[in-house]
């Protein structure tokens, strides 16, 4: 499969003001994501995991250009989608955004309350002219079945609905342009057990009809594994480990990542979890740690870690790890 989407040494700082009344000064940045590489194979679903405050969310919006990066390159179909979505022409802008789209985390929030189910969806039609007037009808009404919602759902408001039908009109929403790339950040962190799994199956159905290449965005790491064919591991607003799904649960190397994995709940009330208990806080990403940003939780740290910052290298086959010991827990 060739590279659809390539994210070279991307970065993205946050001013931290000062409190002034008549001037207000930056006086520090907050590193939500600070030089970060990888690559999304076509048709592939990557997930992306860590605590809530890595830059998960962060890194979906800068690919989307929904936010401005610091600095660094985004690829998509070897386009430069900074400089396209940042100055290139309106036609331009139009053929990219139709081609990546994003499933926003909270379905309560990302529909209009004032629109029906019909003009949200057909709304994409609107701003994008890929479709003749006369076929909106059948396509929106396509658009639902497809996932899983009636026809007469079409003319309703989004407060009629329950927060797992509303993430499928967001779905639905999202298809109509017909993406080639979707980043779903946490679609299902805010939905019932029962629910998340429908939605889960529904992206996994969609990949496999569409060839649909996603970028899956969770803390949860059990969808991860469900959904995902390769897996970034993100801490502190860096990746510390990447590689295939299966690899990185049963092989996983970085200390920070083996104790993620080791607080999954396992469906067996005979079998002892033994989950890696973290010391102390997340450092403040304002004022990042030296070295491997890890170190102050880590129980294998060394002065080295306090002073050299580890590089991602590669440990297995297209299995990379940033840590200075990595040898260790292979």
């Amino acid at each position: 499969m060739s590279s659809l989407l390539e994210v070279k040494n991307l970065v993205k700082y946050f001013p931290v003001h000062s409190r002034g009344i008549l001037r207000k000064k930056v006086v520090a940045h907050v590193h939500a994501v600070d030089h970060i590489n990888f690559t999304i194979k076509e048709g592939e679903t990557v997930g992306l995991v860590g605590e809530s405050g890595c830059g998960k969310t962060t890194t979906g919006k800068l690919i989307l250009y929904l936010e401005k990066p610091t600095s660094g390159e985004i690829l998509f179909e070897n386009n430069d989608v900074i400089h396209t979505l940042g100055s290139g022409s309106k036609e331009e802008q139009l053929k990219l955004r139709r081609s990546m789209q994003m499933i926003f985390q909270n379905p309560y929030a990302s529909l209009d309350p004032r629109m029906t189910v019909f003009d949200i969806i057909s709304e994409a039609f609107k701003i994008h002219r890929h479709l003749p007037k006369s076929e909106w009808t059948e396509r929106v009404y396509k658009l639902l079945r497809l996932v899983g919602l009636e026809e007469y759902h079409a003319e309703r408001y989004p407060h009629e609905f329950s927060g797992g039908q509303r993430q499928r009109i967001c779905v639905a929403r999202v298809l109509a342009v017909e993406p080639q790339f979707v980043i779903a950040d946490e679609p299902v962190s805010s939905l019932d057990v029962s629910i998340r799994a429908q939605i889960l199956n529904l992206l996994i159905d969609l990949q496999k009809e569409t060839g649909l290449t996603q970028l899956y965005i969770s803390h949860d790491l059990s969808s991860v594994r469900q959904i995902s064919q390769n897996v970034l591991v993100m801490y502190l607003g860096e990746i510390v480990e990447s590689a295939p799904t299966e690899e990185l649960f049963d092989h996983s190397v970085h200390p920070y990542t083996r104790a993620l994995i080791s607080a999954v709940p396992i469906p067996d009330p005979k079998r002892k979890m033994d989950i890696i208990l973290l010391p102390g806080e997340v450092p403040s990403a304002i004022n990042p740690p030296s070295g491997c940003r890890f170190h102050p939780r880590c129980q294998y740290a060394t002065p080295k870690c306090t002073a050299e910052k580890p590089v991602l290298d590669e440990v297995h086959a297209d299995h990379f790890v940033a840590c200075h010991y990595s040898s260790h827990f292979l």
